[in-house]
């Protein structure tokens, strides 16, 4: 699933994206799925976290913090399995602290978008 728009804030545009997956290959095939669209290959950041049985994995892809952010709510929901994705394409300008708050309702719609 993808949600496109979620987010725009001083130029900077965010998506979420995500999926089932059942290991660490999973999420790299998914990753890749994903990268296929010119324009996510050509984003800023795709930030992401999975709750795995051997563990949890999480990305910051140059977006300190971020992964973390999603790992957090991942786990306070309780979604095993899954891989979400925020995308970020930056706009020019820094967001700050405010960049974990826009990842952090990426990651809400998307829970809410699976009826969680």
């Amino acid at each position: 699933m993808q949600i496109e728009g979620v987010v725009s804030d001083r130029g900077s545009k965010y998506a979420v994206s995500g999926g089932a997956v059942l290991d660490r290959a999973g999420v790299e095939a998914f990753l890749r799925a994903l990268k296929r669209k010119k324009k996510y290959a050509k984003a800023t950041h795709n930030t992401w976290a999975v709750l795995l049985p051997d563990g949890p994995l999480k990305n910051d892809d140059g977006e300190g913090g971020a992964g973390q952010v999603i790992l957090q709510m991942l786990e306070r929901d309780g979604l095993h399995g899954h891989v979400v994705v925020v995308t970020r394409w930056y706009g020019g300008k820094h967001l700050g602290g405010d960049r974990f708050r826009h990842v952090a309702t990426c990651v809400r719609t998307y829970l809410e978008a699976l009826g969680r």
